[in-house]
């Protein structure tokens, strides 16, 4: 699977496009006008000949536009040549005063027509979340040279990470970090072969769930180790107090369902989306018969390739 096409919807809100159309005359911006009142998502970005100023333009344009004060969800798409560049925190920090609103932000929204997931460039986020203390929701998709010094942030409470390749340093990162409000936590772990070097032990502090008191939805998805991770989840502290656990999008098998069912009981989630599997379907039937008050998601049964490979829903 690819990412072919971009959200219309972010934070509860209808997704509109701003951009640049063109210019009436030598630096005046002509653009999208938003709808009147509405209360909207949007999503700028620039093409791949573009040069940075551009984005900049862009940024201000929409201020002008629908005030940056009434900017509470933003959506960051290409920079250029996020597959050569990093993207732009710095100026999304330079303009924390203006951006008061913000709540909630989505860097790196392109599909793979502008830049293949495992090739976008990312970078430190510790100093982004430190200028913008009311941020609540932070997705970010691609994962090369992604990183997270420690931080504390009171106010987040979703955090979703897209890649191929999740490295384990941003993983020790998190965990070296704070987020008391934390409530929904996705992360896309890949394979190794795109820089997904995490094992089970790199997730332990988040499976005890001590340093996360508010979390209620774990999503550790399109995992080439989904098997090892069940059968860590099925001990785990931290399940006891889930409302829904993810482990989609990867690579799990009989073994891992297996080792969930024998494990700690699971019948208070609400739901538990084991989607893009490798199960077969009579474990499939078991577990949405011993789980019957759960809403149980095994759609998407994979078939194991002549190698006997078994794959995650999106790498490269």
């Amino acid at each position: 699977m690819t990412i072919g096409s971009n959200l219309t919807t972010f934070a509860g809100l209808p997704v509109r496009r701003f951009e640049l159309a063109g210019r009436s005359r030598p630096g005046r911006a002509q653009h999208q006008r938003p709808r009147p009142g509405e209360r909207a998502a949007y999503r700028i970005g620039i093409g791949y000949d573009s040069d940075e100023q551009q984005l900049v333009d862009t940024l201000d344009a929409l201020f002008d536009a629908v005030g940056a004060h009434n900017v509470t969800a933003l959506l960051i798409g290409s920079w250029g040549e996020p597959h050569d560049s990093g993207p732009p925190l710095d100026l999304l920090i330079h303009n924390r005063d203006r951006l008061s609103g913000l709540r909630a932000l989505f860097i790196g929204e392109m599909t793979y027509e502008e830049c293949e997931i495992s090739w976008i460039n990312q970078g430190e986020y510790a100093p982004l979340l430190g200028a913008f203390p009311a941020l609540e929701v932070l997705h970010i998709r691609g994962a090369d040279g992604l990183s997270l010094a420690p931080v504390r942030h009171r106010r987040l409470r979703e955090l979703c990470v897209e890649s191929g390749g999740l490295p384990a340093s941003f993983i020790r990162g998190f965990n070296d970090s704070s987020f008391p409000a934390l409530a929904d936590l996705e992360l896309w772990l890949g394979t190794r072969e795109y820089g997904g070097d995490a094992v089970v032990d790199d997730l332990a502090p988040i499976m005890t769930g001590s340093e996360l008191p508010a979390l209620k939805r774990l999503a550790l998805r399109n995992a080439e180790i989904a098997d090892d991770l069940a059968t860590a989840l099925a001990a785990a502290p931290v399940v006891a107090r889930l409302e829904s656990l993810d482990l989609s999008m990867g690579a799990l098998s009989d073994a891992g369902a297996e080792a969930l069912l024998l494990g700690q009981p699971l019948t208070h989630l609400r739901a538990l989306d084991l989607s893009h599997h490798f199960m077969s379907a009579e474990m499939a039937a078991r577990l949405a018969e011993e789980l019957p008050t759960v809403q149980v998601d095994v759609s998407d049964l994979q078939d194991i390739d002549e190698g006997g490979f078994r794959y995650v829903s999106v790498a490269e």
